[in-house]
């Protein structure tokens, strides 16, 4: 009897996030998760306990590379302030392919599970809130420089500029022209440069 192939750990949790990040954690099917994992349903069992689990992972993936590129991308910047403005400009510049062009799956995934999977749901909101914690850490970083005002309430802050990179990731996820959605981010920078004293 023939033995099947080894599965590597690494690649199929980057194609289970794919296939969820697309479909959803409902609409995936086991035949879906086959087809993209390359893997029989026992061995997906076997690797990963349980769909559910499966799913949990591959959230816990996406948020780790989401938050990981954040980070890099605050570090590389002249200032926290100059960061965060950027950080709206640099969807105006991303390719057609790139993924970050998608909505955002922590927000689909609240969507998709809010009602139904509480469990899901919960770790969604648990990532959700440690992005607004990276915000946050940001316009506190801007503040200790200087660049915006003592008085300013970073977690709020977080919560609005969070709530604007949602709605700009789901701008672009729906269709809209290239030249409506660079005016978009142009103004979601600017909003942040207004905050400088």
């Amino acid at each position: 009897m023939a033995r099947a192939a080894p599965y590597d750990r690494e690649t199929a949790l980057d194609a289970a996030m794919a296939l969820f990040w697309d479909k959803g954690f409902h609409a995936a099917s086991l035949k879906d998760l086959e087809a993209a994992l390359a893997m029989k349903p026992g061995s997906i069992y076997a690797a990963f306990t349980s769909k559910e689990n499966l799913y949990l992972l591959a959230l816990e993936r996406y948020f780790e590379m989401s938050r990981a590129g954040f980070r890099s991308q605050i570090a590389q910047a002249p200032s926290p302030l100059a960061a965060m403005a950027d950080h709206f400009r640099r969807y105006a510049r991303l390719t057609e392919n790139d993924s970050s062009r998608r909505a955002c799956m922590l927000t689909k995934t609240m969507v998709d599970t809010r009602t139904t999977d509480p469990d899901i749901a919960d770790k969604t909101r648990n990532y959700l809130s440690a992005m607004q914690a990276e915000f946050a850490s940001v316009f506190a970083a801007a503040q200790a420089a200087g660049e915006i005002s003592d008085a300013a309430d970073v977690q709020r802050l977080a919560r609005r500029f969070q709530s604007n990179v949602t709605a700009l990731r789901l701008a672009v996820h729906q269709g809209m022209d290239d030249q409506n959605f660079i005016q978009l981010t142009e103004d979601m920078a600017a909003e942040v440069e207004a905050l400088r004293v």
